[in-house]
């Protein structure tokens, strides 16, 4: 299953160039993300970090005023990490596929902290479309 985030697109989005600048794709992919996160367990809402971006960018995207649609799934959970893959996109193009490792944190310990059991269940949701995410 897949999470569907709906982005308005913002005036200040823009660039020198009339699109989308490249490095507001990772506030995109941020408010996203936090959409997506806010429909897991409570205890889970300790926090978490982000370890890695990676963003190809596959066409330019210029300001309308529909939103774009970002489709969220988890491709690996690990023990203390998972990752989450995304697609910046409408029925005409795909604009951007990403994916961000994602870290539970304790920010009260100031450390990294082991995926719940309850986080396991809920982010086993959204594998990839194969139904598998890559467990270690």
């Amino acid at each position: 299953m897949r999470h569907i985030y709906r982005c308005p697109l913002r005036w200040s989005d823009m660039d020198a160039y009339g699109h989308v600048n490249n490095a507001v794709f990772l506030r995109y992919l941020e408010e996203a993300r936090i959409d997506f996160m806010s429909g897991r367990p409570a205890e889970s809402r300790q926090g978490s970090v982000v370890a890695r971006h990676e963003i190809d960018y596959r066409r330019q995207l210029v300001h309308r005023p529909t939103p774009v649609d970002i489709e969220l799934w988890v491709t690996q959970i690990k023990a203390v990490s998972f990752t989450v893959s995304y697609e910046v996109k409408d029925e005409e193009a795909v604009y951007a596929r990403a994916s961000t490792v994602v870290v539970p944190f304790d920010f009260e310990a100031q450390r990294p902290r082991r995926i719940t059991d309850e986080e396991r269940a809920f982010l086993e949701q959204y594998t990839d479309e194969a139904g598998e995410a890559v467990a270690a």
